[in-house]
């Protein structure tokens, strides 16, 4: 039985991520700060939820010394982590970005990511594959004046796929990868950005006007191809559009 856990499963790239799996008969912890009712020829009964709020750090540990975890993968052959959570805020250049914003980012974007690999490694120690994926984002790769917090975490996913993948772990395939630009919130949000603070804002703007936008449902049936295929974890990072999808 394969069993997924999806952060951020309640709107965006993660609501699709959690569609596409359920599509697919695997069922799915959702862990975001609101709940999604779905019909039961949606997978509802497939589908369990907690509300957790990943940028709190102290809410996080309490929830993974909790029983809810390990209850969810026990009966897991094959086990999927899916970090999808993350915000772009703040946006701006140092020395003007808002403290709490920072700290909030860095716990969402990396602190959660990292928390949850580590306790889903030591809870799946049963499973004969278990496969984390980090959505990572261009942005890890090449800098943006503004964005340098949002550069900085999504980087730090990138190494810790790398260095993941170095320790060898039986039955463990990991991967970062970016899934390119997506027509969700968070892109509402970049367009909406001064570009006194953001100066690529004009581009993504233009991304928009101009359709080059993917849907989330489109991304999320590449990923999950990608992420239950032979070639998921070859390469600890990489680019969603040049991968195959086997």
């Amino acid at each position: 039985m394969i069993k997924a856990i999806v952060t951020g499963h309640s709107a965006g790239l993660g609501a699709a991520l959690t569609a596409e799996l359920l599509g697919r008969r695997i069922s799915v912890l959702g862990l975001s700060r609101r709940t999604v009712t779905l019909q039961k020829e949606a997978g509802a009964e497939a589908l369990q939820q907690h509300v957790l709020d990943l940028s709190d750090p102290g809410a996080l540990i309490t929830w993974m010394s909790g029983p809810a975890l390990a209850r969810f993968l026990a009966d897991a052959s094959h086990a999927l982590l899916i970090n999808n959570a993350g915000m772009v805020q703040p946006v701006g250049p140092c020395g003007a970005q808002d403290a709490a914003q920072i700290a909030a980012a860095v716990q969402l974007n990396l602190g959660a990511p990292l928390l949850l690999a580590n306790a889903f490694v030591a809870a799946t120690g049963h499973c004969a594959e278990r496969r984390i994926l980090h959505v990572s984002s261009g942005a890890a790769r090449s800098a943006y004046a503004g964005w340098g917090i949002y550069c900085a975490t999504k980087a730090g996913l990138d190494l810790h796929a790398q260095a993941t993948r170095l320790d060898g772990r039986p039955g463990l395939r990991i991967a970062s990868l970016a899934p390119g630009v997506i027509d969700t919130a968070m892109q509402a949000q970049v367009r909406a950005s001064d570009p006194a603070d953001f100066p690529q804002q004009a581009r993504f703007a233009a991304l928009k006007a101009d359709g080059q936008l993917s849907t989330p449902s489109e991304v999320a049936h590449k990923l999950v191809e990608h992420l239950l295929g032979h070639a998921f974890g070859r390469a600890p990072t990489g680019d969603l559009r040049t991968l195959p999808a086997g």
